[in-house]
């Protein structure tokens, strides 16, 4: 079996690597907050699930308001200056949650000032996201569009697997302030580090058409990557809730499996949408994501919980880079950072509505009830991932 590595002898993918590791130091920042904020709303100030779920989504919410921003200005300006500024949203959204875990304020003017917080690192992570994206593609050329894909979705997880239980173990010792403060760190450090990078040329365009004419030949991939998105974000507001509510132990590494099996996909197999194409990666991968989704609904240990979520991580590593490959294909050069926006859109749709939704349902029908829907969800992604197939295949004849 051979492994998807780059050559580090080309310069170009030399900078791709180092551009890779700052993301993956930077989305710490994201990482530390999914299992910490929950915890906070429903403990500290003790708030309901749905409010949990609303904390947790309301950044993903702000994404979706702004990657056609993001996609614009990587597209028009450079991506550098969208990684750029999107690091420093991350830092003053880190730097707002923090100030809602420090000030002695009523329980509503706390959420209040951390769904503040929350939505300028939605801004920064869509920025950020996009620019990473975009600059990758124009260092290694579109022919190699779902290796960047896989990287970047790598050192995203990675950093999700990481920064879930590191983001617990310091609110343990030093508080949830404390804990947003050291996550502020981590993008400062990339925002120093990225400033050294160099600028990669944007594409000239006579004509650019608007995101309404882009999402028209991409909104059926979209879809794909918002169903499959369902089940991560069910784990990543939930996971440590279930562990939680039900006295099991280990409720921090969620996350940590999930992003082991993401990682572990992403390593091996990270080249296989470039070889044989996109969709019979993704409907491979969605047929795992079911699996995993069922085990963990039906889980009686924490065993079996966190075997769900190894699944989901095996199931959901290669749908983006995938679908995304496919997306790359379909446009020209200079629309790529706008259509890499409006895809990751749909992705973030299932992270900000999965949050506030399942919170209302696990609220009435259990905490395990939402990863009945993350299963109903992947298998919905995987018949339109079926469905993308046989017209792909209609046409070709």
């Amino acid at each position: 079996m051979r492994f998807s590595s780059f050559s580090t002898d080309a310069p170009a993918q030399r900078q791709l690597l180092l551009l890779t590791a700052l993301l993956f130091v930077a989305y710490l920042c994201v990482g530390m907050a999914l299992p910490v904020v929950p915890v906070f709303v429903t403990g500290r100030l003790g708030l309901g699930h749905a409010w949990a779920g609303l904390a947790v989504g309301i950044a993903f919410l702000a994404t979706i308001l702004t990657r056609g921003h993001a996609g614009s200005i990587a597209d028009r300006r450079s991506a550098k200056l969208a990684v750029s500024r999107g690091l420093l949203f991350y830092i003053a959204g880190a730097l707002a949650s923090m100030a809602a875990g420090m000030a002695s304020l009523p329980a509503v003017a706390a959420f209040a000032v951390l769904v503040a917080g929350r939505l300028l690192l939605g801004l920064g992570e869509s920025l950020v996201a996009v620019g990473v994206i975009a600059w990758g593609i124009g260092l290694v050329g579109p022919a190699r569009s779902g290796q960047v894909l896989a990287l970047v979705g790598a050192a995203i997880y990675a950093a999700l697997a990481v920064g879930g239980p590191l983001g617990l173990v310091l609110q343990q010792q030093v508080g949830f302030a404390g804990a947003m403060a050291a996550s502020a760190l981590l993008p400062a450090l990339g925002w120093l580090a990225v400033r050294g990078l160099p600028v990669v040329a944007v594409p000239s365009a006579a004509q650019r058409p608007s995101l309404r004419k882009v999402l028209g030949q991409i909104w059926a991939h979209g879809l794909v990557v918002c169903l499959q998105g369902i089940g991560f974000a069910a784990i990543g507001a939930f996971f440590s809730l279930s562990f939680l509510d039900r006295h099991w132990p280990h409720a921090g590494l969620g996350l940590t499996a999930f992003g082991a099996g993401f990682v572990l996909v992403r390593v091996l197999f990270g080249r296989l949408p470039d070889r044989i194409g996109g969709l019979p990666v993704a409907i491979g991968s969605l047929v795992v994501e079911t699996l995993g989704q069922g085990l963990i609904w039906q889980a009686t240990t924490p065993a079996l919980a966190l075997a769900g979520a190894f699944l989901t991580g095996l199931g959901c590593s290669m749908i983006f880079p995938a679908m995304g490959r496919e997306v790359v294909q379909r446009v020209a050069p200079p629309l790529r950072g706008t259509a890499m926006g409006g895809f990751s859109a749909f992705q973030d749709l299932a992270y900000g509505l999965t949050g506030p939704l399942a919170g209302l349902l696990a609220d009435s029908a259990g905490l395990s009830s939402v990863y009945l829907v993350g299963c109903l969800a992947a298998a919905a992604g995987l018949l339109v991932a079926l469905w993308l197939r046989l017209r792909e295949s209609a046409q070709a004849r």
